[in-house]
């Protein structure tokens, strides 16, 4: 099947902002997401809007334009994008990561899934919104901020802190959710209500120095910290059975004792382990346990000399109810004989946010998304990741992860494409996103 081209402005604006190569890596120098926040700029400016610009860090540029509502007391909504990638290995794609060159009807590149469609989707349903005249109930607002990929710190986060105003409103909406998943019982759209905190750990474990050339009997810090990632990895914290998970179980329907063990926390691991989607394993496990994974490794002096530290980098992703406390208790629990080398030497705490579904923008979620899967069901979910959600949430919003995505993609598919290779999405999609967010604007304040 090749997607047929209905939207070329959607389709150039995406691959503008692939193009752009707002790479984030962490650093403060990076993302240079002005770039991108230029391309945006001019779409809504030419519209009529008046954006506002924000760099607290030259090259990290965001941008917020709004259309005001007539009635001061009506709900407002804010659609948020994100204007950074995340790195990429060119030599693992199989096309240009940065080319974004359109094949049989999807566009590749870095940022093709996220999130730079969604953005470039919000971007023109915003603007044209504001072309054809629209006076909602109440604000709409357009945020397209930097620094998604990497806390946030020069862009939402930023903004939150230093021009809450800006950016304040009742309901948000962000990335990722509604990507179709063919369950057993049918059709089934995620779209996450909450997702887990974060607390990146680097723990430091401690030896004695000595000469590589007389090993034996040695207090080696880099053995010991081999044996600290083998038990930080094959611990399990306890599984947390909440209503979000319930309600995301059901609705995959399953066979009645499968859906029983997901719910069971003294079966589920062992179903986990057992279940032969490797995909689906993987997320439930994420829903229901706070999980580690270590993931970097600095040590050592030089080749002939007993390393006396080792400092590991552990990601670690928190349930609602988690923080330091239980988070330092589940390490020591991890870790045993062995907890009095190893210390903490720098942690984030950034615990988990949720919000409600019973809410008059579920409700329009709900129905623009009939229009487009008439045989399938939105359900609310966890995003185990992080997104930019959370500090508007901490302000007081209801915040949802929602888009419309058509079926030419699985759900594994597109789950293995967030920071993956060979990142791409279909031209349908895009087009797609753009229609629900124009019709939720409308239908939601108008």
């Amino acid at each position: 099947m090749i997607a047929a081209v209905h939207d070329p402005e959607a389709v150039d604006l995406l691959r503008q902002l692939i193009r752009n190569r707002c790479v984030n890596d962490g650093t403060d120098a990076s993302g240079q997401e002005v770039r991108n926040a230029d391309v945006v700029a001019a779409v809504v400016g030419a519209a009529g809007c008046d954006v506002e610009r924000y760099e607290p860090t030259p090259g990290r540029g965001s941008l917020v334009a709004r259309i005001a509502g007539r009635d001061p007391h009506a709900p407002s909504l804010c659609y948020l994008g994100h204007l950074d990638v995340v790195p990429v290995n060119e030599d693992m794609w199989r096309r240009d990561p940065f080319g974004a060159e359109l094949v049989d009807g999807e566009i590749w590149g870095r940022g093709a899934v996220d999130m730079l469609n969604l953005t470039a989707a919000m971007t023109l349903a915003f603007a044209r919104l504001a072309r054809s005249g629209f006076r909602p109930r109440g604000d709409l607002v357009f945020a397209a901020v930097a620094d998604e990929e990497a806390l946030g710190s020069h862009g939402a986060g930023w903004l939150v802190e230093h021009h809450p105003d800006a950016v304040r409103t009742d309901y948000v909406i962000t990335e990722t959710g509604g990507v179709p998943l063919q369950a057993p019982g049918g059709k089934i759209l995620p779209v996450p209500i909450a997702e887990k905190g974060s607390c990146w750990c680097r723990l430091r474990v401690r030896g004695e120095a000595g000469h590589a050339s007389t090993p034996l009997r040695t207090d080696n810090a880099l053995v010991t910290a081999a044996e600290v990632v083998r038990r930080l990895a094959e611990h399990r914290p306890q599984p947390q059975i909440d209503d979000t998970w319930r309600a995301f179980a059901f609705a995959l329907g399953m066979e009645p004792d499968v859906t029983a063990a997901l719910l069971d926390p003294q079966r589920i691991d062992d179903l986990l382990d057992a279940m032969p989607d490797l995909g689906l394993a993987r997320e439930a496990h994420a829903c229901t346990h706070t999980t580690i994974a270590p993931t970097i490794v600095h040590g050592g002096t030089k080749i002939n000399t007993i390393p006396d530290t080792v400092d590991l980098d552990i990601d670690i992703r928190t349930l609602p109810g988690w923080g330091p406390a239980e988070v330092r208790a589940m390490l020591s629990d991890a870790i045993g004989d062995l907890a009095g080398k190893v210390e903490i030497v720098a942690a984030l705490d950034d615990p988990s946010t949720a919000s409600r579904f019973d809410t008059p923008l579920w409700d329009a979620m709900r129905e623009v998304t009939a229009r487009f899967h008439p045989d399938g069901t939105m359900v609310p979910a966890l995003m185990v990741g992080a997104t930019d959600a959370r500090f508007f949430r901490r302000q007081g919003a209801q915040a949802y992860s929602f888009g419309v995505f058509s079926d030419r993609l699985s759900y594994g598919e597109v789950a293995a494409m967030y920071h993956g290779d060979d990142e791409r999405i279909d031209v349908e999609s895009l087009e797609w996103s753009v229609a629900a967010y124009e019709e939720l604007g409308r239908r939601f304040l108008g």
